[in-house]
This record gives structure tokens, sequence and C-alpha cells, in this order.
């Protein structure tokens, strides 16, 4: 009765606006409709760390990033070994789980060190102007050095189509993967991911195969600087 209660007042709260509309909650409301009952029932096993949510013409949801916390140094540097992403859909006044994903640092790989939300790249938008939210979630992981892992999520019509990417500072390490399904997307959506990429390039946040622009012009569901 008390998640009807909280999901009725954060619903009205959505009243009289844009049929598509997107928010974070506040720490305030994530203890509100996040109590540990309702997090046990979903497996919700790490510190949240944001919960985006958002409205569209198929409903309410609210999609629920949690991170490990395993490690806070006398920095407040936060070291994450686990994470994991949940995505709620709201029914007649209760929560069902719409999909899931999770991961992990993988320390016999460049002995990875962390991982976590790259939330600056992350983005619930309608980017091909149907009326419902096209979830792109993206996350990494680091080693220290430049030689982590990339990983972009993008939720379109039920299917998860993804893009896998190896950083690394040495040009022979350097590949990236892309789902096959990613160039049936619409060109909207292609060139949001694109413009992510070239904007991690920008930020040095990623180094992408020399050429990675053709490649993907050309469709190609692989490509490093190995082929060159």
């Amino acid at each position: 009765m008390f998640l009807l209660i909280v999901l009725t007042c954060l619903t009205n709260s959505f009243a009289q606006q844009p049929l598509v509309t997107t928010d974070t909650l506040t720490s305030v409301q994530v203890t509100e409709l996040f109590p540990g009952t309702v997090r046990k029932s979903f497996n919700i096993n790490f510190p949240i760390y944001r919960v985006y949510r958002y409205s569209d013409k198929s409903g309410q949801y609210y999609c629920v990033l949690t991170e490990s916390r395993d490690v806070i140094t006398a920095d407040n540097d936060t070291f994450n070994y686990k994470i994991k992403a949940i995505n709620l859909k709201v029914n007649k006044g209760s929560l069902t789980k719409v999909w899931e994903f999770s991961d992990n640092i993988v320390k016999n790989v460049n002995d990875e060190l962390t991982i976590w939300f790259w939330t600056k790249y992350t983005d619930f938008k309608d980017f091909d102007n149907d009326n419902l939210i096209d979830p792109i979630v993206i996350y990494g992981t680091s080693n220290g050095f430049r030689d982590g892992r990339i990983k972009f999520f993008i939720y379109y019509k039920g299917r998860k189509i993804a893009i896998r990417h190896q950083n690394a500072s040495l040009d022979f390490v350097r590949e990236t993967q892309v789902d096959k399904g990613f160039y049936d997307l619409p060109q909207s959506i292609q060139a949001a991911i694109k413009q992510k990429m070239e904007l991690m390039t920008e930020n040095e946040h990623a180094i992408f195969p020399a050429g990675w622009e053709t490649d993907m012009k050309n469709k190609k569901t692989f490509f490093s600087e190995r082929e060159q």
C-alpha cells in the first residue's frame, strides 16, 4: 500500500506534462520508492547510484543503476567490482521488471580495478520521434590507464543492441565489436551513438581504432587496428 501511494504521488507529478519526459530522482525520492522490501524483491543488492524516471506513450519507467562500492579510499575514490542496471515499469500501482543487465571487473584481463556507469554519456531520449524513449546506457572499466572496456547498450522496442570496445594505449590492442542489429536502428539513433563516440574521443575517455567512422559507415561488425 505504501508503495502504491508513493507511485501515485510520483505519477501525479507527471500530470499535464508532455508525453515524453525524463528526469532523475532525488535521494529522498529514491529512499521512498525503493525501501528495503522493494530492493529485496528485485534483487537490488548494491547501493543505488542513480535512478532515471521516464515516461512515454507506453507508460512510466524507472531505470535503476547500482554499483557495488567495494572500496572507498582516503581520497574518496570509489572502486566498484560489480554493477547492475534494472529497468522497471509502473503497472497498476506496482513495479514490474522489463529488463536488466549486470557486469563485473575482469581481473585476469588487463587487471581491471573498477567498473562504473558513464552517466555523462547515458541518455533516455526519444531519438526517432515516435513518442517512445530509446534508452542508451553506457559503462566502462579501468585499470588505472587507458586499457579498460567500454560497453554501449541501446534498448529499442524490446531489443537490446550492444557495442563493445576494448580501449588501449597500444594500437594493436584496440578493437570494437558492433552488434549487427545496430545497423537496423533508425539513423537518428545511429548518429547519436557516433556522436557519443566522437565526444569520448574528444574528452580522452576512449581511443577507437583508426578509421572507425568509415568502418561503421560500411556496416562492419568488427574493426581493429590489427586489420589496418
